[in-house]
């Protein structure tokens, strides 16, 4: 793949690359239409793209499987490390066990016993590395090079961002039309693959970036122009935690597709989880946060159609103690 400031044309053919590439393995997720919830979302057609129901329970399976399918036969016989808050270490095993090669994943103390137990089920060694996302992924990467193994970024690779990508293309064919599109935000792949295709084919779409205040370092590297360290605080967003590789590729993206911000706080995202929960729909927090930040635009989507991306519905314990 070329240069990731690439022409929008060229990540639009990347990206049908990758759905041709994953459809072995991922499944095409359905949209679920809302139009019961006027105190919610007002006079809007509001779509929910359920990326909950996607195999392995989050979107990341895209990226991850994209990445994996496209090593050389060679690179594959010397196996893969990633590093995962949970859902990327579940698409990387997913997608390792799919082409039956060896996968290590590392992951911090953040990190649940339920997600290091479905890792293990998966057949991924597993190793504990520090108190930290960001710790991991350095220490994961530098494992992988004194190795010879390659390493899968959860989003600092053009293969991954290519594959989340995918949900945007699959969304445009299930919904003709849409005004705005919301996406939970970490380190950035899931937005810059949605936002990558929708600048080319439907560039009248508002990307929104939404984020739990208490982890927000992408939202505020955007802010100064470049990426910085920024404190977090414990979210209900475990999937987004976490700070941004030097140098990632999907700063750049983030500062090209993204048309606006929502912060969301912790009440919120816990609001938005227990309105999917009387839906009998499981979604983690991260989804909770695209979620809440379509409640919050209630007025502004007034006679629009939007779309929510659902992007997972792996709960750790914890959280599923606070949604009861």
């Amino acid at each position: 793949m070329g240069n990731h400031e690439s022409r929008d044309e060229e990540w639009v053919g990347w990206i049908e690359e990758a759905q041709e590439r994953i459809s072995g393995i991922a499944v095409e997720t359905p949209v679920a239409l809302i139009s019961d919830e006027p105190n919610r979302f007002g006079p809007a057609q509001v779509y929910v793209k359920l990326e909950n129901l996607q195999k392995s329970g989050s979107f990341k399976l895209r990226g991850a499987a994209n990445k994996v399918l496209s090593l050389t036969a060679d690179e594959a016989a010397r196996g893969i490390v990633t590093s995962s808050s949970g859902n990327h270490g579940l698409g990387v095993a997913t997608a390792a066990q799919y082409r039956g090669i060896d996968a290590e994943v590392f992951f911090s103390a953040q990190v649940s016993s339920k997600k290091h137990q479905w890792l293990q089920k998966l057949g991924a060694r597993t190793r504990q590395v520090g108190d930290n996302p960001l710790g991991a992924e350095l220490a994961a990467r530098a494992a992988a090079a004194d190795s010879g193994r390659t390493y899968i970024s959860p989003y600092n690779d053009p293969f991954v961002v290519a594959g989340q990508g995918t949900i945007a293309l699959e969304l445009t064919r299930q919904v003709p039309h849409v005004d705005a599109v919301y996406v939970a935000v970490g380190g950035g792949g899931l937005i810059s693959g949605i936002g990558s295709y929708l600048n080319g084919v439907s560039p009248q779409t508002e990307v929104v970036g939404c984020w739990p205040e208490n982890s927000r370092v992408m939202y505020e590297s955007l802010k100064v122009g470049r990426i910085i360290e920024f404190p977090e605080q414990s979210t209900l967003s475990e999937s987004t935690a976490g700070g941004l590789e030097p140098g990632s590729i999907t700063f750049a993206l983030c500062q090209k597709v993204v048309h606006r911000h929502v912060l969301i706080s912790e009440s919120e995202i816990l609001d938005a989880m227990r309105w999917a929960q009387q839906r009998e729909w499981s979604v983690e927090g991260a989804a909770g946060v695209a979620i809440a930040a379509c409640f919050k635009d209630v007025f502004r989507n007034r006679g629009t159609t939007v779309a929510i991306v659902c992007c997972g519905g792996n709960l750790s314990p914890e959280v599923e103690r606070q949604l009861a």
